[in-house]
């Protein structure tokens, strides 16, 4: 699915969502805290980037993480944005 550009929003002002219209394949596990830059899959068919770090009782598919958030909050804002996903090397 990648290059991915999305229109995602932002929920509870600590992550930013996008539900697709079909299931993704899943593994879920209670992180029981969410760090920030986490990239996760949420109920099976929402991708879910978190920009702030706190606990959780909810269970996640982990994709990915963002290796330097320092900013990512303000990079972000508490708007709804468009956001390109790659593939790193």
């Amino acid at each position: 699915m990648l290059p991915l550009t999305l229109d995602i929003k932002d929920l509870n002002s600590n992550e930013k969502y996008f539900h697709f219209s079909q299931n993704l394949p899943t593994n879920p596990s209670s992180p029981k805290t969410i760090q920030s830059g986490n990239l996760m899959i949420w109920n099976s068919n929402s991708l879910v980037l978190f920009y702030k770090t706190f606990s959780t009782i909810y269970s996640y598919t982990k994709l990915g993480y963002i290796k330097d958030t320092n900013g990512l909050d303000k990079a972000v804002g508490f708007n709804n944005i468009n956001i390109t996903f790659t593939l790193g090397e």
